[in-house]
């Protein structure tokens, strides 16, 4: 049995409750899949893409609606050895990439101010362009179940926001594209233990800048998701179930309880409704 062959025969085995259940579960349950979907599945190199890669291979496999992939990579700048790696991981993996290039890093290389947020806008636009050109209807992207939830905490301490990752989204700048986020209920130290089991390495940060940003802009030289990380790792030693339950938070809002909210363009406070209230 080749290695590839073992690892996925893995997914549906030793990781099917934490990594192959929960991968099905978020499909089902927001409907990220529909009856002739061509899917652009979009792998940066990592543990995460590269996981969700095997998992939308798998459920091809035992599928039971008709849809087809492409296995979508975007070069944006690496340096010869993680390009190199990502190909090389592809190819163990049995994973039959489209790579194509872009000068993103060389974009950003200037940019001052949240050159990490444009570089991220600019990648996905590049990433719907090639899919729309080779007739995909939607991008997958491999967010877990912990960046939703950094997502969340971020947007409350630094942003002064309410909100939280989507596990699906259609594109106001791209008509027709949907992204979608099939890992939403996976949790990353799972995907850990998945490539750990099969020692597998993958390319973590291939950014040329995040290093020296993130030391240059926080006192700690840790970026803010990371901060969020260490935050509920610390708040898990007192309420093991604190990361559900911030998960929760944003499926049970009670909207009688806010004291303002917004939806679309309109705007709400709860004042609009007290004084006429019997």
């Amino acid at each position: 049995m080749e290695k590839y062959q073992e690892i996925e025969k893995g997914i549906i085995t030793n990781f099917r409750k934490t990594i192959w259940s929960r991968f099905v579960k978020a499909i089902q349950e927001f409907e990220m899949i529909k009856e002739g979907d061509k899917i652009a599945v979009c792998i940066s190199g990592g543990k995460d893409s590269m996981l969700m890669a095997k998992c939308f291979q798998e459920l091809k496999k035992h599928r039971k609606m008709n849809f087809d992939l492409v296995f979508l990579t975007m070069n944006p700048g690496y340096n010869e050895e993680n390009k190199e790696k990502i190909i090389s991981n592809a190819k163990l993996l049995n994973i039959p990439l489209t790579m194509f290039k872009t000068r993103i890093f060389d974009a950003v290389v200037n940019i001052e101010d949240s050159p990490c947020y444009l570089c991220a806008r600019m990648r996905r636009g590049y990433l719907y362009e090639k899919a729309k050109e080779l007739g995909c209807n939607k991008i997958a992207l491999g967010h877990h179940f912990n960046d939703v939830i950094e997502t969340i905490l971020m947007g409350m301490f630094y942003g002064s926001q309410m909100q939280t990752m989507m596990p699906k989204l259609k594109s106001t700048s791209h008509p027709g594209m949907e992204l979608i986020r099939p890992l939403y209920y996976v949790k990353e130290e799972d995907i850990i233990k998945w490539k750990e089991k099969y020692n597998l390495d993958f390319i973590a940060c291939a950014c040329r800048f995040t290093e020296e940003y993130t030391a240059n802009n926080n006192s700690d030289g840790k970026s803010k998701r990371e901060a969020m990380k260490t935050l509920i790792k610390e708040l898990k030693k007192d309420c093991d179930n604190v990361d559900i339950n911030i998960f929760r938070s944003a499926q049970n809002v009670n909207l009688d309880t806010l004291i303002s909210y917004r939806k679309k363009d309109e705007y709400h406070h709860f004042l609009d409704d007290y004084n006429s209230a019997e």
